[in-house]
C-alpha cells in the first residue's frame, strides 16, 4: 500500500499537470473506481484534502481507485472535459464550480456528480432543493449569497475609510454572484458607500478594469469572480496592491497570494467532504437520496504584510476575530 504523502503527493501534481497534458496521457489500466474530478484551476491544497480523506476512507490509488483529474483553465472547456471523462466510464463525477457542475448535468443523467463547492446550487438550477436534490446532483454548497452583507461589514472594519467599493465581476457571473453583487449593493447603501461592478476575465480585460476603477475613485474591491479569477489570483491581487485597493476575497488562497483578507467557508473541509459524498455512492446511495451539505466553518484570513504595504492598520478586535493572520 502507498502511503498517504505519497498518493496525495502524486494527485495534487496530477491535477496540475492534467490541463495540459491530457490528450497525450496513458490512461491508467488498474483500478476498480474510477473517479473524475473536474475544476477550473488547480488548487494543490483542495485537491491534497480530497485526496487524503479518500486515502482515510480505504480508496488506494492504482489498487482500488482510479482518479481522472482535468483542470479546464476557463469554463468554455468543461463541456469537453466532461465528454472525456464520460468515454473513460468514470463512476463518479466531482465538479469544483456551478459552471463545471452544469456541464456535467448537461451531459448525463446517470452518472452521478458531486458538488466540490458551489455558491448556491438551488439558485443556479443545479439540484430541486437542498433537503432533496433529485436528480443524479449532491454535494457541498459554499452558501456565498448568506455572505454578501458579511464582506461589507469586514471591508468596513477593516478599512474605515473605504465609501467606493470596485467589484471584479466574471461577465459570465452565474446568477448566484449577480443576486450576491444586489445584496451587497443594498448593504453599502446603508453604510454610505457603493459598490461598482466592472467585468473582466482576461489579463487585459482584468487589467484595465482596475484602471478603470481607480479613475473612478474606487479606494476598495472585492472579487465576485469564480474559477476564473480564482485561476489569476497572483496577478489580481499584485493589481490591487500596485493600484492600492484593499480587497476582501472568497477563498483564503487569496490572501496567501498577498491580498489583503478573505472570509468563507474552508475549501479543504469542502473537499473532505465532497469525498465522503463519493465514498456513499461508490457503497450504493443515490445522489437524489443525499441532502446537501452547507458550510459549518467559515475562516477569517488577514495579511498582515499587505497591509503595512497599504498602509493600513488593522484593528486589534478585528485581529482577534481572524483564524489566520500572515505575517
Amino acid at each position: 500500500m502507498i502511503s498517504r504523502r505519497a498518493f496525495v503527493a502524486s494527485l495534487t501534481g496530477s491535477l496540475i499537470l492534467a490541463a495540459p497534458l491530457a490528450a497525450d496521457a496513458q490512461q491508467p489500466t488498474t483500478g476498480h473506481y474510477r473517479v473524475a474530478l473536474i475544476s477550473t484551476a488547480a488548487d494543490p491544497a483542495v485537491m491534497a484534502a480530497f485526496a487524503a480523506e479518500m486515502l482515510e476512507l480505504g480508496y488506494v490509488e492504482g489498487q482500488n481507485l482510479v482518479t481522472e483529474v482535468r483542470a479546464a483553465g476557463r469554463p468554455e472547456r468543461f463541456p469537453d472535459l466532461v465528454s472525456e471523462v464520460i468515454r473513460l466510464k468514470v463512476d463518479v463525477i466531482v465538479a469544483w464550480s456551478a459552471a463545471g457542475v452544469l456541464a456535467a448535468k448537461q451531459a448525463t443523467t446517470t452518472i452521478p456528480i458531486v458538488i466540490g463547492s458551489s455558491g448556491d446550487p438551488v439558485a443556479a438550477g443545479l439540484v430541486r432543493s437542498l433537503s432533496r436534490p433529485g436528480g443524479n446532483v449532491t454535494g457541498v454548497s459554499q452558501m456565498l449569497s448568506e455572505l454578501s452583507t458579511k464582506y461589507i461589514e469586514l471591508l468596513r472594519a477593516a478599512v474605515p475609510r473605504a465609501s467606493r467599493i470596485f467589484a471584479l465581476m466574471d461577465g459570465n457571473s452565474p446568477r448566484i454572484d449577480l443576486m450576491m453583487l444586489a445584496d451587497m449593493q443594498a448593504a453599502a447603501k446603508t453604510s454610505g458607500m457603493t459598490v461598482q461592478s466592472i467585468d473582466a476575465t482576461s489579463p487585459d480585460e482584468i487589467e484595465q478594469a482596475f484602471m478603470k476603477a481607480k479613475r473612478d475613485g474606487a479606494d476598495s474591491m472585492i472579487v465576485l469572480g469564480g474559477g476564473r479569477h480564482y485561476a489569476q489570483r497572483a496577478r489580481i491581487t499584485a493589481l490591487a496592491l500596485k493600484h492600492r485597493l484593499p480587497g476582501i476575497y472568497q477563498a483564503r488562497a487569496f490572501v496567501e497570494a498577498g491580498g489583503l483578507i478573505s472570509y468563507g467557508p474552508d475549501l479543504r473541509e469542502l473537499a473532505r467532504r465532497a469525498a465522503r459524498y463519493v465514498d456513499k455512492i461508490l457503497k450504493g446511495a443515490k445522489p437524489a437520496d443525499l441532502p446537501i451539505e452547507q458550510p459549518t466553518k467559515f475562516e477569517l484570513v488577514i495579511n498582515l504584510k499587505t497591509a503595512r504595504a497599504l498602509g493600513l492598520t488593522i484593528s486589534p478586535s478585528l485581529l482577534a476575530r481572524a483564524d489566520q493572520v500572515i505575517e
